[in-house]
């Protein structure tokens, strides 16, 4: 099945995954620049009116971009919607995607019928995040185009499968567009989930050690620090199991090697406009990639970066 033309201007097969409080829209901006898949939770644009100024902003400046390099254009954005019921801006954020003819939407924590046509209603393609089979085909009987495997190691909210049994069981029954979400923080690895049958590899932690990215500096420099041993896979700060630093969480006075079991009403933390966020600033998320993540980089060399090694990549399995 071919993918779909909003897919058309990539120059690396590549969807920046949205991070919450980290992913903003300078951050977006620069990623379709560089030709990937630039992306953001609506719920980071907090405030009265603030997620239609986002969306103004990107709109108009890739508009302005793609005049400039008729020959290069960005590649398209995405915004990720969180179909939770304690999401209560969710039907208000997808009439302004609507409105801004987003062109890629991408749900997560639950597949929404009405967020579905709402895409399609202007053409707008739906990715719907997953961790297993169940979800998957939950996710695709209710409209969605193409999903999200966020398979074990993945950054923020994550599976525990492996990467090869989840886009191995996703493939012999589901030929649209599929993405892989979980340790991918190289380009060499971006090859590496395409050969498994995905067409993009899905990419969040990488993207916090970079300038652009609304992350304090000790959590940058602390990604460039960190390795695959130093990630916890928990449940307890939001109620759906994700991954984070375990110096983060020691700095909280945490245990990381014993922490109780979470709470889903947890998640009301993400949602809720005036909620408190203070587990998600204090405690930080990141996948168990992030040992190719060596220095601190504005999203431009970053992209550049994954580029020469999937390219290197490819050159040495040709060879």
């Amino acid at each position: 099945m071919a993918l779909p033309s909003v897919f058309q201007n990539l120059r690396l097969p590549v969807i920046a995954a949205p991070m919450f409080i980290l992913s903003n829209k300078e951050m977006v901006l620069e990623q379709c620049k560089a030709g990937i898949v630039g992306s953001f939770p609506a719920l980071n644009a907090r405030g009265e009116g603030e997620f239609e100024k986002w969306l103004q902003f990107i709109t108009q400046e890739l508009d302005r971009y793609n005049q400039a390099n008729p020959d290069a254009p960005a590649a398209p954005f995405a915004v990720n919607q969180i179909v939770f019921k304690s999401n209560a801006r969710l039907h208000e954020d997808m009439e302004l995607c609507v409105k801004y003819k987003v062109p890629i939407i991408i749900t997560s924590l639950g597949a929404n019928e009405d967020v579905n046509s709402a895409a399609h209603s202007y053409g707008g393609v739906v990715l719907h995040d997953v961790i297993n089979q169940r979800f998957a085909r939950k996710a695709i009987e209710k409209g969605a185009d193409g999903l999200i495997a966020v398979a074990a190691g993945a950054g923020g909210h994550a599976g525990a499968l492996s990467p090869f049994a989840l886009i191995q069981e996703t493939r012999e029954w589901f030929d649209g567009p599929l993405a892989l979400s979980g340790c991918i923080a190289s380009g060499a690895s971006v090859l590496a989930a395409q050969a498994m049958g995905a067409d993009f590899g899905y990419i969040g932690s990488a993207f916090i050690a970079t300038k652009e990215a609304n992350a304090d500096d000790a959590y940058k420099q602390m990604v460039v620090d960190c390795d695959a041993d130093d990630i916890v896979y928990s449940d307890y700060f939001t109620g759906v199991s994700g991954n984070y630093l375990k110096p983060s969480i020691e700095a909280a006075g945490m245990d990381p090697d014993d922490l109780p079991k979470g709470d889903i009403t947890a998640m009301q933390k993400l949602t809720d406009q005036d909620g408190d966020a203070k587990a998600w600033k204090d405690i930080w998320g990141c996948g168990q990639g992030i040992g190719a993540v060596d220095e601190i980089q504005t999203v431009a060399d970053r992209v550049a970066q994954l580029a020469s090694e999937y390219s290197a990549a490819k050159a040495t399995l040709v060879g």
